[in-house]
C-alpha cells in the first residue's frame, strides 16, 4: 500500500484546512519545496500535491511551486487543483507529474474527462471524489454535486484509480471513515482505491492496510507529528 504524504498550497505556502474550510487555514511552511524534500529524505516515495487556489478558482495557479517540487525531488507525484485544459495536462505531464486528479471537472464535464482518459491514458489520471455522507462536493469542497461517490465512479468505465476524501474527517485527526472504504472495495474490487481524510495514527494506517487499498494520503498527522516515518517503518508500513 502506498503511503502518500500531502502538500496543500495556498499562495505558495504549505497549508492544511479543517474539513475543507478555507476560513480555517493553518500555514505549516512558507517553503513547500523544503517540505517535499524532507518527505523524500524520510523515505516516502509518493506525494499528493494540491493547488487549493486552483481548486477554488478553476485553473492551475501555483505553477512555480509545482515546477520546483518536480525539479528538486524524485517523488512520484499526483497533482490536483483546478485542471481544466489539455494545455495544463500536457504541461503537468511534461514536468514529470505522474498522475493528474480530476474532481470538479469529472463531475461537471464527464465527456471531457472520458476524452482525456482515452487521449492520455487511464494510468495518468485519478478520479478524485471529495465526499460528505457519501455525496460528492466540488469546487474546493464548496458546492454540492448532487451525486453519490458510487454513481460518480460508475460513470467512468476506464478509470483505474480513485481517491476518496471524506470531508467530515479531513483535518480532524479523529480517524478515517473505515466503513466508506470498505464499501468502495466491495463495490469496486478491481479499482485502485486511495483513502484520504482523518488518518491520525499508525494504527489507522494498519487498519486501512488490511483493506488492501492502493494507497492512503496522510496530511495533518505528519505535520502535527501524530504519525512519523520512523514509526511507519518500524511497523513495515513504509
Amino acid at each position: 500500500m502506498k503511503i502518500i504524504p500531502a502538500i496543500d498550497i495556498i499562495n505558495g505556502k504549505c497549508v492544511r484546512l479543517v474539513q475543507g474550510n478555507f476560513g480555517k487555514v493553518t500555514v505549516y511552511s512558507k517553503d513547500p519545496v523544503k517540505v517535499a524534500r524532507q518527505f523524500e529524505e524520510d523515505g516516502f516515495e509518493f506525494l499528493h500535491l494540491v493547488d487549493l487556489d486552483g481548486a477554488r478558482l478553476g485553473g492551475v495557479t501555483n505553477w512555480k511551486v509545482i515546477e520546483k517540487i518536480a525539479e528538486n525531488t524524485a517523488l512520484k507525484t499526483d497533482f490536483g487543483g483546478g485542471v481544466k485544459t489539455d494545455e495544463e495536462i500536457e504541461r503537468l505531464l511534461g514536468l514529470g507529474i505522474d498522475y493528474i486528479n480530476a474532481g470538479s471537472l469529472a463531475v461537471q464535464q464527464p465527456d471531457t474527462f472520458n476524452a482525456w482518459l482515452k487521449k492520455y491514458g487511464s494510468d495518468n489520471f485519478i478520479l478524485s471524489a471529495d465526499v460528505q455522507h457519501e455525496m460528492v462536493k466540488i469546487s474546493g469542497w464548496q458546492k454540492e454535486a448532487g451525486i453519490s461517490v458510487f454513481d460518480l465512479i460508475r460513470k467512468f468505465k476506464a478509470v483505474r484509480h480513485v481517491t476518496c476524501t471524506d470531508i467530515s474527517t479531513d483535518g480532524m485527526l479523529n480517524g478515517p471513515n473505515i466503513t466508506l472504504y470498505k464499501k468502495l472495495k466491495i463495490k469496486f474490487p478491481n479499482l485502485g482505491i486511495i483513502a484520504s481524510g482523518g488518518i491520525s495514527t499508525a494504527d489507522d494506517v494498519e487498519e486501512l492496510n488490511y483493506l488492501k487499498l492502493e494507497g492512503i494520503i496522510i496530511g495533518k498527522a505528519l505535520y502535527e507529528k501524530t504519525i512519523s516515518a520512523e514509526e511507519l517503518k518500524n511497523r513495515n508500513l513504509l
